[in-house]
C-alpha cells in the first residue's frame, strides 16, 4: 500500500474540488465524443442520413442501460463508498470495494451482452424502431452490444482511479479511448465503406483499448489502492451497501432509458421518424452541455465524501454551496448560449432543411429549464457523497418517472401541443424535479451537517 497522498481535508473546498473537476470535465467531454462522433459522422452521410441517424438514436436507451449498470458499482456505488473508507483511513474495506465492484461489473455485462442478443429485434422496436429506421439501429446494436463489457468496466472503475485522486489519470483514460475513436471513425464509416456499422465497431475498439488502460494501472503499484485477486471475491453484505448506494445512480440512468423509450414511441406517433431524429439531435446536444455538470459532480463527489468521512463538516457544507454556485453558474450561460444560436448546434449533427426548421423551436422548449438542472445535481450529489442512497433515489425516480413520462404521455393531447408536449415534458420536469430536489436537501442535510459541526 502506498503512503496516503490526495488529502482533501486540506486546502479549500472550491480548490480541491476544481482540482479534480477540471480535469474531469474535460474527461467528460472527451467521453461523450465516443457516441457524438458516431452521430456526426452518420448524420452527415451522403444517403438517408436522417433514417441513419434516427436508427442510431433508437440504440440510446440499451446505451443508457448500460451506462445505468456502470453507475450502479462505479460513480454511484463502489466509488463514493471508497472514498468514505479512505477518508476514515480503512484501506482494507476501500480495496474490498474496488474488488466487488470489478467482479460484478463484469458478472453483470456478461447477463446483458445475452439479454441484448436473444431480444434484439424485440428491444429494437420497443424503443421505437420503424420499419426504416431497423436495419440502421439493428447494424450498430449487434456490434456495439458485444463491447458493452469494455464500457462497463472500463467507465465503471475509471472512476476508482478518480476516487483516489488522480484525475489526471482517469483523463486520460478518456482521452485515449476519444482519439481512437476520432481516428478509426472516418476509416470504417467512409474508407471502408462500412456506413453506421463502422462507427460501431470504431467504438468497440476504442472502449477496449480504454479499459486496457484503466486495468493496467489499477492491477499496478501506482494506484493507492489496487485490484486484487484476494477482493474480488465476493462479500454479498458488501455488495448490498454499494448496490444500495449506487441504486440512486442506476435508476436515474436506467429511467432515463425507460424516458427515451417513451419519448421516441409517442415522437413516432405524433410527428413520424424525423422528430424521433430531432430528439436525437437534442439529446446529443444535452450530452455536450451536461458533460460538464457531470465533470463537476465528479469532483465534488470524492472531495464531499473524504470530508464526510474524516468528520470535517463544515468543509462538507463549504463543498455544496460551491458545487451549487459554479453549477448554476455554467448552466446558466450554457442555456443563453444554446437558446441565441439554436441553428449552429442543430447543424453539426444534420443539415438537412427540414430538421432545422422542426428542430429549432424544439430545441427553444426542450432546453428551457436546462438552468435548473443546477440544483438537481447539487442535492443528488450531496445525498450520493454522503452515502444517503434513499433520497437520491426517491428524486430519481421522481423527475423521470413521476413527472416526464406522464408528462411526455399527456401534454400532446391538451390544448393541441402535439409533438411539442413531449418536448414541454422535458422543461417542467426540470423545474419542478430542480426544486424539489435541492429544496429537500437544504431541510434534511444542511441543518443536519450544521448540527453535527458543533
Amino acid at each position: 500500500m502506498q503512503e496516503k497522498q490526495n488529502d482533501f481535508t486540506k486546502n479549500s473546498m472550491a480548490y480541491n474540488i476544481m482540482s479534480l473537476a477540471i480535469p474531469m470535465t474535460i474527461a467528460q467531454l472527451i467521453n461523450v465524443l465516443y457516441s457524438l462522433v458516431d452521430r456526426m459522422y452518420i448524420g452527415h452521410l451522403a444517403q438517408n442520413s436522417t433514417l441513419a441517424l434516427t436508427g442510431l438514436g433508437i440504440t440510446f436507451p440499451i446505451i443508457m442501460l448500460v451506462t445505468a449498470v456502470t453507475n450502479l458499482f462505479g460513480m454511484g456505488g463502489g466509488a463514493p463508498l471508497c472514498s468514505i473508507a479512505r477518508g476514515r483511513g480503512d484501506d482494507e474495506r476501500a480495496e474490498k470495494i474496488i474488488g466487488n465492484s470489478f467482479a460484478m461489473l463484469i458478472i453483470c455485462s456478461c447477463i446483458l451482452i445475452i439479454i441484448g442478443l436473444v431480444m434484439k429485434k424485440s428491444l429494437l422496436y420497443l424503443f421505437g424502431a420503424s420499419d426504416e429506421t431497423y436495419p440502421y439501429a439493428n447494424e450498430y446494436f449487434s456490434i456495439y452490444i458485444w463491447g458493452s463489457i469494455f464500457v462497463m468496466v472500463g467507465l465503471g472503475m475509471n472512476t476508482f482511479i478518480n476516487a483516489q485522486g488522480f484525475a489526471k489519470k482517469g483523463m486520460l483514460t478518456i482521452l485515449i479511448g476519444a482519439i481512437i475513436n476520432i481516428i478509426l471513425d472516418p476509416i470504417f464509416i467512409f474508407g471502408l465503406d462500412l456506413g453506421i456499422k463502422g462507427a460501431a465497431i470504431a467504438t468497440v475498439i476504442a472502449q477496449f483499448i480504454s479499459t486496457s488502460w484503466v486495468l493496467h494501472f489499477l492491477f499496478s503499484d501506482k494506484a493507492i489502492y489496487r485490484i486484487k485477486k484476494s477482493c474480488m471475491k465476493l462479500d454479498f453484505k458488501l455488495i448490498k451497501e454499494i448496490v444500495s448506494l449506487g441504486f440512486s445512480g442506476f435508476v436515474f440512468a436506467t429511467t432515463g432509458s425507460l424516458v427515451q423509450i417513451v419519448c421516441n414511441n409517442v415522437l413516432l406517433f405524433w410527428g413520424g421518424n424525423i422528430y424521433v431524429g430531432i430528439m436525437t439531435v437534442l439529446n446529443s446536444i444535452r450530452d455536450v452541455l451536461q458533460m460538464t455538470i457531470e465533470g463537476i459532480r465528479s469532483g465534488a463527489q470524492p472531495v464531499i465524501s473524504y470530508n464526510y468521512g474524516a468528520g470535517q463538516y463544515l468543509c462538507v457544507r463549504q463543498g455544496i454551496k460551491f458545487l451549487t454556485k459554479i453549477a448554476l453558474l455554467y448552466t446558466s450561460i450554457a442555456w443563453c448560449i444554446l437558446d441565441f444560436f439554436p441553428e449552429f448546434f442543430i447543424h453539426l449533427f444534420n443539415s438537412e432543411e427540414e430538421m432545422l426548421l422542426l428542430g429549432v423551436p424544439a430545441l427553444h422548449i426542450y432546453f428551457l429549464g436546462f438552468f435548473m438542472m443546477a440544483f438537481q445535481s447539487a442535492g443528488q450529489t450531496t445525498f450520493i457523497s454522503l452515502g444517503m442512497g434513499k433520497y437520491a433515489t426517491f428524486f430519481s425516480l421522481f423527475r423521470k418517472v413521476i413527472l416526464v413520462i406522464p408528462l411526455t404521455i399527456f401534454l400532446p393531447n391538451l390544448w393541441d401541443l402535439g409533438v411539442y408536449g413531449v418536448f414541454y415534458a422535458e422543461m417542467i420536469s426540470n423545474f419542478v424535479g430542480g426544486i424539489a430536489c435541492f429544496s429537500t436537501m437544504m431541510v434534511v442535510v444542511w441543518r443536519r451537517l450544521g448540527k453535527l459541526n458543533k
